[in-house]
């Protein structure tokens, strides 16, 4: 592969991740309500879960779901119902808001969870890996090393893009002191997230 294609496909990468879909609007909405701590666990979620869905596109799960039209719109009401979940308890959460610089302590293992899941149970990311990634392959080398560091490069750039949301959002969370304020911001990230699984629901195969 050569420099110019590799260059060209991070580029298009990059586009592609700064625009905010589910796991970004679930990333924002957690980093606003718990902090850094939230924010670490959400980035490493996202990775793991970009990783399997990169994983099982190049397995055949992708060209599956792009042929069967019950599977996909199964794992899309499953992922939407998942979010609209969380995104109902954030709404419903109660805040005490931020004292004395301390954020609100964050349930790690489970915003690690619900970032994995929510990002590893997008039909439309495992497709897109099995239609994006076969454009920038280089017929004149072996395709699996190809296929590997493409793949592994939209994992470290979709942890990166998720980190630059997820701590600008806590930053901004971090200097909430009112709990007025704080559930405000969680009835906004939970509007986030319910307004994500209605994208997630949305989703055509095409």
């Amino acid at each position: 592969m050569s420099m110019e294609l590799f260059g060209a496909y991070v580029v298009a990468t990059l586009v592609l991740l700064a625009i905010p879909g589910p796991t970004i609007l679930l990333v924002i909405s957690y980093a606003l309500s718990h902090g850094k701590k939230s924010a670490a666990a959400c980035v490493l979620g996202v990775g793991l879960g970009d990783a399997t869905a990169a994983t099982a596109s190049l397995l055949g799960l992708g060209a599956i779901l792009a042929t069967s039209a019950f599977l996909f719109t199964l794992l899309k009401w499953v992922g939407a119902a998942y979010l609209f979940w969380i995104g109902l308890k954030m709404w419903r959460s109660r805040s005490d808001g931020l004292t004395a610089g301390v954020v609100e302590e964050a349930p790690a293992r489970k915003i690690f969870l619900h970032a994995y899941v929510v990002t590893a149970l997008n039909p439309k990311g495992i497709i897109f890996f099995m239609a994006f990634l076969p454009h920038f392959i280089s017929q004149q080398a072996p395709v699996a090393p190809q296929l590997l560091l493409l793949g592994s490069t939209f994992v470290v750039l979709g942890i990166l893009n998720a980190a630059v949301y997820a701590y600008a959002a806590s930053a901004i969370g971090e200097r909430l002191r009112s709990p007025s304020l704080m559930k405000a911001i969680n009835r906004i990230g939970g509007g986030f997230l319910m307004s994500a699984a209605a994208m997630t629901a949305s989703l055509q195969r095409g």
